[in-house]
């Protein structure tokens, strides 16, 4: 699925290309699943990192190595795998086959489908990096998640409950058994309560709304805490009204990573991380899957299905 210009789902056509052969330390992959994720209708429709198209959008992949390229040793034709291809520069695996570097894959565990696999890397990668490379996130520490019931907020819930976090969530009345089941110690209705006045000392926040909301959340924080936010724009506001809190705020934009993806494999092998997914659609529905997530409605993740 390609697109020639910018602008709303319609944009995205089938489009017939050679198959990419796999370079020096990189993979050929079959695609079976591919997530859909903000990034990818915010790139079709601006194009921000990209720029101007043709392009080819996805940056989650579940599948099969189909061939590997000169100085790979960790994978053979056969293997099952999943990751995320480079963000933001190596979009391209909403695709039948699609190559990448081969550390940023690891071996699909068996307990996952490729359904479930291709819903992963893009927003467990950025909830780990955001909770446990930038915050540190240990036991006993409070954390905050916003859109708790969002891609990357439903599994920020389970890694900082996995990390020994007690863990207050935001989200909608309606998404709140959801998001209790995914262990949530605390739910905040952020429609009829105010998140500042229910939650206090917190020791980490998960932003991924921006805007009021950001600067709001730096209030919650105990002296010495840490605002993460996963959208990387400027934060000189931010900074200077976590600079008079005694806070700090950090943004993150998230990289390819075998050891993060490692961690999240051993994660759902134990039980202890499960993606939910929303919807799946065929890879020619690609358009439909982003006027669904641009609803802003979507409990956890929207995948494309290229293999059965």
């Amino acid at each position: 699925m390609t697109q020639d210009t910018l602008g709303a789902p319609d944009v995205l056509h089938e489009a017939e290309v050679e198959r990419p052969a796999p370079g020096v330390g990189q993979i050929l992959v079959a695609v079976h699943a591919a997530g859909v994720n903000p990034t990818d209708w915010k790139h079709r429709e601006r194009g921000i990192f990209l720029g101007e198209p043709p392009y080819t959008l996805g940056w989650d992949v579940s599948g099969i190595v189909e061939a590997v390229g000169l100085g790979v040793s960790l994978f053979a034709p056969g293997d099952e795998v999943f990751g995320m291809l480079p963000y933001p520069y190596g979009a391209g695996s909403h695709a039948e086959y699609v190559a990448g570097p081969a550390r940023a894959f690891v071996p699909k565990p068996a307990a996952l489908s490729h359904v479930e696999a291709g819903a992963l890397p893009l927003v467990a990668l950025t909830a780990w990096q955001a909770l446990v490379d930038t915050a540190r996130v240990r036991p006993g520490q409070r954390v905050l998640v916003h859109a708790a019931a969002g891609g990357v907020g439903h599994v920020a819930v389970q890694i900082a409950k996995a990390r020994g976090a007690h863990v207050i969530a935001t989200a909608s009345a309606a998404k709140h058994d959801f998001v209790r089941g995914l262990g949530a110690d605390e739910v905040i209705d952020y429609r009829t309560a105010d998140f500042v006045e229910e939650a206090r000392d917190i020791d980490v926040v998960l932003d991924p709304l921006g805007g009021a909301d950001r600067l709001r959340s730096l209030e919650t924080l105990r002296p010495g805490g840490v605002l993460v936010t996963i959208l990387p724009q400027d934060l000189g506001e931010v900074n200077d009204r976590a600079a008079e809190l005694g806070v700090r705020a950090k943004a993150l934009l998230v990289e390819h990573d075998q050891a993060g993806m490692a961690a999240i494999a051993s994660l759902t092998a134990s039980g202890k991380l499960r993606v939910h997914v929303s919807a799946t659609y065929p890879l020619a529905e690609a358009a439909k899957a982003h006027a669904e997530g641009e609803t802003g409605r979507v409990t956890g993740k929207l995948v494309l299905t290229v293999r059965p």
